[in-house]
């Protein structure tokens, strides 16, 4: 598993990207970047880092601009066009697993040992999932945490690839429940 978290442009450069490598993997939605999904990339950069990784074209080359005016000392992993086209679109939807290990070797990405800190299990227990309230128990710890709002898979990736630690998940639980009880 690689230690930073990966930027990329779209959902199936995600899919592409974790078919590759086991890495944590941010979609930007393209051009649609927004405040939220910059603080995501900023809070990835303070926990483990972040690479960037774009499409080989004009507008990958415009979104990693927008990211890296935002985002300080991120790393960028660059596949090559001809490495990424597929009948006529260029994307990293299209490279093949060996362009986008060799991008993020290059890119000098960290290797680490995976960390199963929390399983489903802790968020069943404190009403994070599988419980009337669990998306939005999940979004407000998300929010106190950095790590943004998804769905209990993702958020358990989220919880253990950012570095979360079993004390900082307690005390933003404490928060929710002080924050209900008023």
């Amino acid at each position: 598993m690689i230690k930073e978290i990966v930027v990329v442009e779209g959902r199936d450069d995600a899919t592409n990207v974790k078919k590759a490598i086991d890495a944590e993997v941010i979609s930007v939605g393209g051009f649609g970047i927004n405040k939220k999904v910059i603080d995501l990339i900023i809070e990835a950069q303070n926990r483990c880092g972040v690479i960037v990784l774009t499409d080989p074209d004009y507008a990958g080359d415009k979104i990693r601009s927008i990211i890296s005016k935002r985002v300080k000392g991120i790393k960028h992993a660059y596949i090559n066009r001809e490495d990424a086209v597929k009948d006529g679109n260029v994307g990293v939807e299209n490279a093949k697993s060996e362009a986008i290990i060799k991008a993020l070797k290059n890119a000098k990405a960290c290797l680490v040992d995976a960390t199963n800190e929390f399983t489903i299990n802790d968020l069943i227990d404190d009403g994070l999932s599988i419980s009337e309230k669990a998306q939005e128990k999940r979004s407000e710890l998300g929010k106190i945490l950095g790590i943004g709002s998804c769905n209990s898979k993702q958020f358990i990736n989220r919880l253990n690839k950012f570095g979360i630690s079993r004390d900082e998940y307690s005390k933003g639980l404490d928060i929710i429940e002080k924050n209900r009880s008023k």
